[in-house]
């Protein structure tokens, strides 16, 4: 016990906490700006998941670390675009258009996998590219906060980045004013001139981008390579941080920096040799204990109300 205790209370584990809730940053983002507007994305998973097999192979094609990542923005856009494209314009159900495309992502990314690298498993056979990681002057200099602070993925810091633009996206801009009229009211929206269909396709597309990012950093700075379904319920995971973090930016991001924190507790206990089976389970206890205490107090709430 004492050794775990030791494990946690150091700089190495706050940096780990950085890396483990890029992931969960941006797909909660990307979760808050669609269910802002009324289209709740639950296809997070598996935009994530093409957007990491695109990042893996186009780098490895190109041997541009750049393009792989412009490549699983880009896939991650094209099927948030299909997902729209049949949710808005064919009224199909989102629910079920985003477990289609769940599904999809699971199965296809491993078909692809064994037709370029010839393994169902992993990507190790295909020499791709990994974003840079950046340093910081003067901030890496610095004892315990040097090493918290610097030395991080890019992705890491655009993660951050992306709590900023999401809270000044649906705050202050137009556009977020569109995107939070048409979620609380789309006749009250269209009244004033707003198409609600041309403005939560933006606002899905603008989720895609988020997972996109998500995806490139996890088989582009997590790890260097892309394995089957490696993305592991993150999405599912990034849902539960939006949902408790009640639709806004600075909560979800709050919560997913609790998840991100039980993520890596369970790599600290992996290092120590507990069950791995046991070990794994650990971030999805966290969501369940989370999910149960915000379902409390939300039905608390409306009994006093």
């Amino acid at each position: 016990m004492k050794e775990f205790f030791n494990s946690i209370f150091t700089s190495d584990f706050v940096y780990s906490v950085f890396r483990v809730t890029t992931p969960l940053l941006f797909a909660s983002m990307g979760a808050v700006i669609s269910d802002v507007a009324g289209v709740p994305n639950i296809a997070l998973e598996g935009l994530m998941l093409i957007a990491a097999f695109a990042g893996m192979y186009f780098s490895f094609l190109t041997q541009s670390a750049f393009i792989g990542l412009l490549m699983a923005l880009a896939a991650a856009v094209l099927f948030t675009g299909i997902l729209a494209f049949f949710t808005l314009y064919y009224k199909t159900n989102i629910i079920l258009g985003g477990i289609a495309i769940n599904s999809l992502a699971s199965g296809g990314t491993v078909f692809f996998l064994y037709l370029t690298a010839h393994d169902k498993g992993t990507s190790v056979a295909l020499a791709s590219k990994t974003l840079p990681v950046l340093r910081i002057p003067v901030i890496e200099n610095i004892p315990v906060l040097g090493s918290i602070l610097s030395g991080h993925n890019v992705l890491t810091y655009l993660s951050i980045f992306s709590v900023v633009f999401t809270y000044f996206l649906l705050k202050g801009t137009a556009l977020g004013y569109h995107i939070r009229a048409v979620g609380e009211k789309k006749t009250a929206a269209e009244s004033v001139g707003i198409s609600v269909v041309r403005t939560q396709a933006t606002a899905l597309l603008l989720s895609g981008i988020m997972c996109g990012f998500g995806g490139a950093f996890m088989s582009m700075g997590y790890v260097s390579w892309f394995s089957r379904d490696m993305v592991s319920g993150r999405g599912w995971i990034a849902l539960a941080a939006e949902a408790m973090g009640r639709q806004t930016a600075i909560g979800s991001a709050a919560a997913s920096v609790l998840f991100g924190i039980a993520d890596a507790f369970s790599n600290v206990a992996a290092s120590m040799g507990l069950p791995s089976d046991l070990v794994k389970t650990i971030p999805y206890f966290a969501t369940l204990m989370g999910l149960a205490v915000f379902s409390v107090k939300t039905y608390k709430r409306y009994k006093d109300a």
